[in-house]
């Protein structure tokens, strides 16, 4: 019963009584025993037994006042939740016990979502593909021999594969968007404060780089996950509320063709990017062309030095400044590109920061001239396709060698770096079977029309009825 059901539709049988929490988290806990063992996305989860306790606590309460009551969920292994170890996939972390929750974790459970667990993650959270030391690779739904992307890759495989009705991740370079290309779900990075954390790095005025964000078979599934976890803090003094629910926004086929899509490509060449992922990408606009949105490949003037330049200075200082609230006493136990970082940003000063950001002002001054012709813009979601999850990372692509250890992740900077919500949306697969997405880019706190257009979207193409094969 449960298995073609999607969460909407799953909430309305729990608060009608048509089936109980129990059962519902049974459901849920049968595919992680059948599944994780090949995927790895799930690494740290309380007793069964425990779990279903709480169901029945839960079943017995009635709480039907409460939009999440009953839904599973798995934190990523980055942020904290109360009874779990927070590891960072980080050996010298590993028996790191929280005394409090991460604020969006606390709003979860306040809502009635039951924690069972933690998802994997990069290492520290650095990389852009999932292994660490700790627990290894997750393994992406459609070859299991294949990355999941990152850092977020754990909780990506785990909703694809249906172990979970959605999941939380942080995206700082591409986390929830990269981890969703290579899994066939949407992925949203909202704008920066939408949803309340607790902050570090935010020495040295340095701008909000990573956020919460989260992954959905759909975007419907995605609202309801969503309007439970957003709005303002007094703990987050950079939180802010907006009018609307992402539930709410249905939109008719005249509105949707209306909108006026920007096609980035690869930024004038700027960015190495496989052919077939471009390829890809730009059928999938023509389909859209095909249903009256105008969609038009643009030649950006975009400076695409100041962006890589602003964005590894500040990217830097952040993780030099991450590492050090963290405590880590042996920094060269930490991995070559964590080290990387953090040798970086401790020379950054006071200067090169504020450098930074005058280059990321003139970045913005350009981008709001694009903008004042479109809705969104559009950048493929990854630059290659999945590849062995035995590697650190991708060498090359197109056969030109990459000159640091991210550079395969540039797709993501845009977005971060001038705090523009995106959706990854799917847009198929390659001969290979592999899957790829898109970012569609909204405006800064443009986050609901940005929604609107998923679900449209979802609506038109229904790529969440398809299956990873394995299942």
């Amino acid at each position: 019963m449960l298995n073609n059901q999607s969460v909407k539709e799953i909430q309305k049988s729990i608060y009608s009584r048509q089936i109980s929490i129990k059962e519902v988290v049974e459901y849920y806990l049968d595919k992680i025993e059948k599944f994780n063992p090949d995927l790895n996305a799930i690494v740290l989860q309380k007793d069964r037994e425990l779990i279903i306790k709480e169901a029945i606590k839960k079943d017995n309460a009635n709480e039907t006042d409460k939009p999440l009551n009953g839904l599973p969920i798995a934190i990523k292994d980055l942020s904290d939740a109360v009874g779990f170890k927070t590891t960072y996939g980080f050996p010298g972390s590993k028996n790191n016990q929280p005394k409090k929750n991460s604020l969006f974790v606390s709003r979860l459970i306040d809502k009635g979502a039951i924690v069972i667990g933690k998802t994997n993650t990069a290492e520290l959270g650095v990389g852009g593909h999932t292994t660490n030391r700790l627990f290894g690779p997750t393994s992406n739904v459609y070859d299991l021999s294949k990355s999941a992307a990152g850092s977020s890759g754990g909780a990506s495989s785990a909703v694809a594969a249906g172990l979970l009705p959605f999941a939380d991740g942080t995206d700082q370079m591409g986390s929830c968007r990269g981890p969703a290309a290579y899994a066939n779900i949407y992925g949203f990075r909202p704008t920066p404060g939408l949803i309340s954390t607790d902050r570090t790095g935010q020495k040295n005025n340095l701008p909000i780089l990573t956020t919460p964000g989260c992954f959905a078979r759909n975007p419907n599934d995605m609202s309801i996950l969503l309007d439970e976890i957003v709005g303002s803090d007094s703990l987050d003094r950079f939180s802010f509320d907006i009018e609307g629910l992402f539930k709410n926004q249905k939109i008719s086929d005249k509105e949707f063709s209306a909108f006026r899509v920007g096609w980035l490509s690869n930024m004038n060449g700027e960015y190495n990017i496989e052919k077939e992922i471009l390829e890809i990408c730009e059928n999938k606009l023509k389909e859209l062309e095909k249903i009256n949105i105008k969609v038009e490949e643009l030649k950006p003037k975009i400076n695409n030095e100041f962006l890589w330049k602003s964005w590894t200075t500040l990217r830097a200082k952040s993780i030099y400044e991450d590492t050090l609230a963290m405590n880590i006493l042996d920094v060269n136990s930490m991995t070559f590109q964590a080290i990387w970082e953090y040798n970086k940003g401790k020379e950054i000063n006071s200067e090169d920061i504020q450098s930074a950001i005058d280059q990321k002002q003139k970045c913005l001054n350009q981008i709001d001239l694009i903008f004042g012709n479109f809705d969104f813009l559009a950048l493929p979601s990854a630059q290659v396709y999945p590849f062995d999850k035995n590697l650190q990372f991708p060498k090359n692509i197109n056969g030109i060698e990459l000159d640091t250890y991210h550079r395969w992740l540039e797709v993501f900077i845009l977005s971060s770096l001038l705090d523009l919500p995106t959706v990854t949306i799917p847009v198929g697969f390659n001969k290979n079977g592999m899957p790829m997405g898109i970012q569609i880019i909204g405006r800064n706190k443009d986050d609901l029309k940005l929604f609107s257009f998923a679900i449209k979207y979802e609506d038109a193409f229904n790529y969440s009825k398809i299956k990873p094969k394995f299942k």
